[in-house]
């Protein structure tokens, strides 16, 4: 690829990051501001450096589990500037000090709750506490308060200025999808093709895909504490908990693509008989998958993505019965047929309505 090329592909993909992160940016920096505003002309800290810094930690550009981080930053500040006042101003400052203020610090706050950033501020703010305060210097106590105002803040601007909680919601599905329609692909290329190696790296394709599930769920928690914090946006919790419902059935559809895989890797190794339609009828199945990230519209609407999941149910059905499925053919039957209700209930229908319409013309 040319690096004229490159160069254009890096700028787009930024321009993209920017463009899903410039309402958290913008909500950061307005809530920095304001956070120094309160705790140094309202309250009267003469550098209150913490107030911006715990806004900014509060809200997050990511948009994870905001109120958590806020409590977590604050309860970790505590306890950091707690510890290291107390032991300060008897012990004074040190090398051997700081050894000591440190470790206390994050012990207690691993013995507290043991939340990564919690642990991390303690030590932090101990490390503050004992480099930059004389003994007994009543600073590190405004700085508790600076991190309540700046997380008091970071929440409020959350409300005020909302991010879309759909969104990234939305994104994480697309993906997660995607990836569910790839492995089938691969794996009906593999079963046509007889390659054991395409099946080989089609069931490590379809292996990795956790990381992509837990991203999904991520961002349905993000999304619904913001609808939380934001009285403007609970109408949207509805569209969620939709969303929702499609992780918990990606994340079975994909399990049960493990399964399928692994069996079509099987069959390929040990020479198995398997129709070659099968790779028809799974190439089929990615379709429908496709056809239902095509539907992830702004409300969810996914109900035109139904018939192309009950046909593939039906097309293998007619398949098999033509012939006497051997073993691994009975398996891969079984689970395009799960993945298949897998996807009609991700559609909103549910178990009883999915086996209807899966059972519907087989007659």
């Amino acid at each position: 690829m040319p690096a004229a090329t490159r160069l254009r592909a890096r700028l787009a993909a930024g321009g993209r990051r920017l463009q899903v992160s410039a309402l958290p940016i913008a909500q950061c920096a307005v809530a920095a501001g304001i956070a120094w505003f309160v705790a140094n002309s309202v309250v009267g800290h003469a550098r209150p450096f913490f107030a911006p810094i715990a806004a900014v930690i509060a809200l997050g550009v990511s948009l994870g589990s905001r109120l958590r981080r806020a409590a977590e930053l604050v309860v970790g500040v505590s306890l950091g500037v707690l510890v290291g006042d107390l032991l300060i101003s008897q012990i004074g400052s040190g090398a051997w000090q700081i050894v000591l203020v440190v470790a206390l610090a994050m012990a207690t706050a691993v013995f507290v709750d043991g939340a990564a950033l919690l642990v991390a501020q303690a030590g932090s703010s101990a490390v503050l506490v004992a480099t930059l305060l004389p003994p007994g210097d009543v600073s590190g106590f405004d700085r508790c308060i600076d991190a309540l105002i700046g997380g008091a803040v970071g929440l409020l601007v959350a409300g005020v200025l909302p991010s879309d909680p759909v969104g990234p919601v939305r994104r994480e599905a697309r993906v997660l999808l995607d990836e569910l329609a790839a492995v089938l692909a691969e794996t009906a290329e593999a079963l046509r093709k007889r390659d054991a190696e395409a099946a080989s790296a089609a069931l490590a394709r379809a292996r990795a895909s956790q990381p992509l599930i837990d991203e999904l769920r991520g961002a349905l928690r993000g999304g619904h504490e913001v609808t939380r914090v934001s009285p403007l946006l609970r109408r949207r919790r509805r569209v969620l908990a939709r969303f929702a419902e499609l992780a918990e059935r990606a994340d079975y559809a994909m399990r049960n693509a493990r399964v399928l895989v692994r069996r079509t890797y099987t069959a390929v190794c040990d020479d198995e008989p398997a129709a070659p339609e099968l790779a028809d009828v799974l190439n089929e199945l990615a379709a429908a998958v496709r056809t239902l990230t095509g539907q992830l519209g702004r409300d969810g609407d996914r109900e035109l993505a139904r018939e192309p999941a009950v046909d593939v149910v039906h097309h293998a059905r007619a398949l098999t019965s033509r012939f006497d499925p051997g073993p691994s053919e009975v398996v891969i039957v079984a689970q395009v047929r799960s993945i298949a209700l897998d996807l009609l209930q991700a559609t909103g229908m549910s178990r009883a309505e999915a086996l209807a319409a899966m059972r519907n013309g087989d007659d």
